[in-house]
């Protein structure tokens, strides 16, 4: 009788020693399951907006562990802000020029985390076919933020439009740079909100291809002239940006690489007719400290 008791007392301690093993086993894993969700809110607008809620909604987003919340901006600079003051997590909009625009004129400093793609800048017109037809003296609207004015700039340069000086600034170049203006053209910086709607109102206009493809436009049809893609147009590569000091945490890196993903590359060529062009490069590509 005493070994029957010795034996029964014997399996009940190895069950109750298994049941808290299995016990403890599945707490863990619940335990790392949270931890492997993260809640990341992210600030961006127009397109931008749509490419990253159908990210959100990606089963990679879900197996890398991310519950993205996108929050719409109509206001460029806030989203910067909201990313300095760590009140959004990370923002997507905006190309590298203009990060180092914001950076040169605000005490908060945000940094890139990742590359996206390059949408060319292109001039429009209702008036003409093609730039060498532009009139003596017709306006040009371009955008009057520091970098997309530069970056206009620039554009119309290498349009044969007009010469800037030799040093001329990306990040915060302004008409007044212009050395030759042999049409004497009146270039006109405008905020860039309201561009779409002023586009009749002038010659011609400068539009970055968010805005344009907003007003229906298509840089590579519609436009009679846009940027070459190439290393001269690194520094309007768009990116993904976040505080200072952030910008390795490897949850938003994650997030660069889902932008890179073949499903996003079919929803972009679908839903944007290959405006968009996909540049997967390391930070140091734009900053050439590689």
């Amino acid at each position: 009788m005493k070994k029957l008791i010795g034996l029964f007392l014997s399996i009940s301690v190895l069950l109750l020693a298994a049941c808290g093993k299995q016990e403890s086993a599945s707490t863990t894993a619940t335990s790392n399951d949270t931890a492997k969700t993260h809640t990341v809110l992210l600030a961006s607008t127009g397109s931008d907006a749509d490419v990253w809620r159908y990210i959100a909604a990606l089963p990679e987003t879900k197996a890398a562990g991310i519950e993205l919340k996108v929050q719409n901006f109509t206001d460029y600079v806030a989203m910067n802000t909201a990313a300095a003051n760590k009140e959004v997590d990370i923002n997507a909009f905006q190309s590298y020029a203009y990060l180092l625009a914001f950076n040169a004129e605000n005490k908060d400093k945000i940094a890139p985390v990742s590359t996206t793609y390059l949408e060319p800048m292109g001039i429009y017109t209702n008036k003409y076919k093609k730039v060498e037809e532009l009139a003596q003296g017709a306006t040009i609207a371009i955008p009057n933020d520091a970098a997309n004015e530069a970056r206009a700039l620039l554009l119309l340069q290498s349009a044969g439009l007009i010469k800037l000086k030799a040093d001329f600034n990306p990040a915060k170049g302004t008409p007044s740079d212009i050395i030759e203006n042999s049409k004497n053209l009146a270039v006109k910086p405008v905020q860039m909100a309201s561009a779409v709607r002023v586009k009749d109102d002038v010659d011609a206009i400068v539009l970055g291809n968010t805005l344009a493809m907003e007003g229906g436009l298509n840089v590579l049809k519609d436009a009679i002239f846009y940027e070459p893609v190439d290393q001269s147009t690194k520094l309007n590569v768009n990116i993904l940006a976040t505080a200072a000091g952030r910008e390795n945490d490897p949850i938003l890196q994650k997030l660069g690489a889902l932008y890179h993903t073949e499903a996003v590359k079919k929803y972009v060529q679908d839903h944007f007719g290959g405006t968009k062009v996909d540049v997967n490069k390391p930070i140091s590509y734009l900053t050439g400290s590689n």
